[in-house]
C-alpha cells in the first residue's frame, strides 16, 4: 500500500511538509510519496511554474491538479490511499474517482465537495482575513497568520521553515467545482484537528458529513509536521483495516 500526499494552499515543497512522516509510515509498511501542485509556484523568487495558463500568472488551475494526482497514480499499480490537506480535499475528491488504484481516502482539516461544488461554495467565496489576494490572479498567505494559526504548536525553527515555504497560487482553483466525487465509491475518512486554530474543530465536523469515517485528533493545522510518529499510528491504523 503507498500513501500519497497532496499538500494545502498556498505552500511549496510538498516534500518538506511531509518529510516528518516518511519515516514512520515505512516503519509500519506504508511507504509514501508526495505530489506538487501545478496551480502553486514552486520557487522562492515568486516565478511561474512551467506549463498551465489558466489559473493565474502562468499557473494551472484545480483540473491541472487533479491531473498532476493522477499521474502519480498511474505510476505503479499498487493499491493507494490519498490524503488531500486543507485545500486538497477538493483535489482528491476528484481525482480519486474512478480510479482502480484508490482504496481509501484521508481528508485532513479540508472539504468533501459533491460533484458541481468548489471549495468557495463550501467554506464562502470571501477571502479569509489571512489570504493577500493580488491583481494578477493569485493568492497567498499572511506570513503572521501561519505562525499564530497554522503551525503555533510547532518549535519556532519548524515555523520558520514553514513560513520560508508560502508561495502564491492560482486564485481560480477555489471556484472550480469537482466533476466527479470519489468519496461516493470509496470509503473516506476524515480527521478533525482539534487545535486548529485556522479551521475551528466544529466547522471541520461540518465539512466531514460525507466522511464514511471522522477521527479527532489533537494538533493543528499540520499534524505532520508537530505530532508526526502520533500522526502516523493513526493513519496506519486508518488505512490497516483497508
Amino acid at each position: 500500500m503507498r500513501l500519497i500526499y497532496v499538500h494545502g494552499a498556498c505552500v511549496r515543497d510538498g516534500e518538506w511538509w511531509w518529510h516528518r512522516m516518511v519515516g514512520p509510515l515505512a516503519e509500519a509498511g506504508l511507504r509514501s510519496r508526495t505530489v506538487a501542485l501545478p496551480s502553486c509556484r514552486d520557487d522562492v523568487a515568486g516565478g511561474a511554474v512551467p506549463g498551465g495558463i489558466a489559473g493565474g500568472a502562468g499557473l494551472g488551475d484545480l483540473y491541472d491538479d487533479v491531473d498532476a494526482v493522477r499521474a502519480v497514480l498511474d505510476e505503479d499499480d499498487e493499491p493507494a490511499v490519498l490524503l488531500g490537506h486543507s485545500y486538497s480535499g477538493v483535489v482528491i475528491t476528484e481525482a480519486g474517482a474512478g480510479h482502480p488504484a484508490v482504496r481509501r481516502l484521508l481528508y485532513v482539516s479540508s472539504v468533501m465537495p459533491d460533484v458541481g461544488e468548489s471549495q468557495g461554495a463550501i467554506v464562502g467565496t470571501d477571502p479569509a482575513p489571512w489570504l493577500d489576494p493580488s491583481a494578477d490572479g493569485t493568492i497567498g498567505v499572511q506570513p503572521d497568520s501561519v505562525r499564530q494559526l497554522f503551525v503555533q504548536d510547532c518549535d519556532g525553527p519548524t515555523q520558520d521553515a514553514a513560513v520560508g515555504r508560502l508561495t502564491r497560487q492560482a486564485m481560480t482553483v477555489f471556484g472550480q467545482p469537482v466533476r466527479a466525487a470519489a468519496w461516493r465509491d470509496v470509503p473516506s475518512t476524515y480527521v478533525v484537528c482539534t487545535d486548529d486554530l485556522a479551521i475551528p474543530a466544529e466547522a471541520q465536523r461540518e465539512r466531514a458529513k460525507h466522511a464514511t469515517q471522522l477521527v479527532e485528533f489533537a494538533a493543528g493545522h499540520h499534524p505532520f509536521l508537530s505530532r508526526p510518529e502520533d500522526f502516523a499510528g493513526l493513519l496506519v491504523d486508518v488505512v490497516a483495516p483497508g
